[in-house]
């Protein structure tokens, strides 16, 4: 029997048999030019099209209006008021940002990685007598420059940051930052070819992350401290030297006043190291196996079938399928004597068993307090603008805590076991997250109190009903709209994208529209009425979210369908 009509299973045991004389890949490879060169032609012909059409965005929605900006420069305009807030803002936030940029890049390596060709090339290429290696390089590098992009788009970004608030050198500006924006990066596509190929650093990963999200989180937290004028210079250097995510801020730092001794060194540390482990991940490409191969292609390709299918909820359990689906712990609850409380108890035993989503919920919880702390100091457009963004934050927490009610919808067969119908079943699927929700914003408020926080601390409490409400209305949406994206052809473009996103969002979108005012008059002033006036708009709101809950939860059982996938 031939290698080609064996099993790939059959043919990768033969592996160790191959010789010289077996190795066809050069032949292979020329071949599959020759036969690929129309498909390759066609696919130039839409990447051109794409970075085109990139190239256009950045050039109208970036290059213009930084153009513009150093036109105004030239002709008198100051921005020089902002330099300080820029420079006390770079040593925390580029740590934060460079450590979460590491982050993602190690936890994308736990269900894709940066070496994930086509399910065609792990089940039939390689599983014939071809060097691995050059057959999965090219895919390494295509995601290294995937990664180099957006830092190069960074880099500009501060440079042009840099030559406005600070009056820093363009070339020196942009020279310094790429070496933190694309090293960092390129970095992590190297880490998470390790991730990907080493059980042992997947374990890693998944132990350290939460560490790891704490960290990003206190970073922020003092960027934003700096900001305000209550900077850690002490801390500041520890953070800046602890790694590649503080020496990324060293290096956009040095051509500033604010320059830190060691930029050059820090400049070096950068790139030797990026350079030295991008030569060892392209030699060690071909370690990664061929079952893990092609596990991580299916993987990717059920992804991306499920973003091409507006199935954003089904592409999250595919990541997290893929990713181990976090930690579980086994703990036991008394289970309850009384009937009518057994629902409450299977959704606090749930969020128990899962530790991960109440911890991104208390992580959630923090960014939520920042932003209305954030807005007591402002006025006007800009705390609506900033009470909005803690809404949001407020909301991403509760959904946390909504995964039971979630679960219930992604197949409605399993609330067969409940006496309620099922749109009572989904009202009482809120109870514990709002609960939940009360503990954590009435703890938020008393560490605010405790801070030398006034009454209008209490604002958070008031905003979990509402906030739970709008999360169970996503919840009972139902089958993705997708009919929506097709809608109001016209001349002047489509209005379908937005008609979706409006469907998909929602009950937050209009929690956050219609709270944002009042909150943000009852986080400036912390009177009593207008305290009352947020708590009545948020009670009423909460009503009406729930009404139309149930009303999306009562059509769900007639719209189910066998082996339909949930919803975000």
């Amino acid at each position: 029997m031939s290698r080609i009509d064996a099993g790939p299973e059959a043919v990768s045991a033969e592996a160790e048999d191959w010789t010289a004389d077996d190795d066809w890949t050069d032949e292979a490879l020329a071949l599959l030019r020759a036969l690929r060169a129309p498909h390759r032609r066609n696919r130039f012909k839409q990447i051109a099209f794409a970075l085109y059409c990139t190239v256009l965005i950045l050039v109208i929605w970036g290059g213009i209006p930084s153009f513009g900006l150093f036109l105004q420069a030239s002709m008198g305009a100051d921005y020089t008021g902002h330099g300080p807030e820029l420079l006390a803002a770079l040593p925390s936030g580029v740590a934060a940002v460079g450590l979460a940029t590491v982050l993602l890049a190690v936890r994308d390596g736990l269900w894709r990685g940066p070496v994930v060709p086509p399910r065609a090339t792990t089940d039939w290429l390689l599983a014939h007598p071809v060097r691995p290696r050059p057959v999965l390089r090219p895919w390494f590098w295509l995601s290294c420059g995937l990664a180099a992009f957006p830092g190069l788009l960074i880099a500009v970004g501060g440079m042009v940051a840099l030559g406005l608030t600070v009056r820093v050198g363009l070339p020196a500006a942009l020279g310094w930052c790429l070496a933190g924006a694309v090293c960092l990066p390129l970095l992590g596509v190297c880490a998470g070819l390790l991730v990907q190929r080493s059980r042992a650093a997947a374990r890693w990963v998944r132990r350290l992350t939460p560490y790891a999200t704490v960290v990003i989180l206190l970073l922020a937290v003092q960027s934003a401290l700096a900001v305000a004028g209550h900077p850690v210079h002490w801390l500041e250097r520890v953070e800046l030297w602890s790694g590649p995510w503080g020496w990324a801020g060293i290096a956009a730092l040095a051509p500033t006043p604010a320059a830190v001794p060691g930029g050059a060194v820090a400049a070096v540390l950068l790139v030797v190291p990026t350079a030295v482990c991008l030569v060892l991940a392209d030699r060690s490409v071909a370690a990664v196996s061929l079952p893990l191969l092609r596990e991580r292609a299916r993987t990717a390709a059920g992804v991306l079938a499920a973003l091409r299918t507006v199935e954003l909820r089904a592409a999250r359990l595919a990541v997290a399928g893929a990713q181990g689906g976090g930690r579980q712990v086994r703990l036991r609850l008394p289970v309850p004597r009384r009937s009518w409380l057994v629902l409450y108890w299977r959704d606090t035993l749930s969020l128990l068993r899962a530790p991960a989503r109440l911890g991104r919920a208390v992580l959630l919880t923090v960014p939520a307090l920042l932003c209305a702390v954030l807005a007591h100091g402002t006025r006007g457009p800009v705390s609506w603008g900033v009470t909005a963004v803690a809404l949001v934050f407020g909301y991403l927490a509760v959904a946390q805590l909504l995964e039971p009610a979630r679960i219930e919808t992604d197949d409605v067969r399993r609330a067969s076991w409940s006496p309620y119908p099922f749109a009572g079943l989904m009202l009482r699927h809120a109870v514990v997250p709002t609960v939940l929700g009360l503990v954590l914003a009435a703890a938020g408020s008393v560490v605010v109190l405790a801070s030398g926080g006034g009454a209008a601390a209490w604002v958070a409490p008031l905003a979990v009903p509402a906030l739970v409400a709008a999360g169970l209305v996503n919840a009972c949406r139902g089958a993705a709209r997708r009919d929506l994206l097709y809608r109001s052809q016209g001349a002047g473009g489509s209005t379908g994208p937005l008609m979706f996103a409006a469907w998909y969002a929602a009950g937050p979108a209009v929690a956050v529209t219609v709270l944002a005012v009042p909150f943000s008059a009852a986080l400036r002033s912390g009177s009593a009425s207008a305290l009352g006036r947020a708590a009545a708009v948020g009670a009423a709101l909460a009503v009406v979210l729930l009404q139309w809950a149930l009303m999306r939860a009562g059509k769900l059982p007639a719209q189910a369908r066998p082996g339909t996938v949930g919803r975000a």
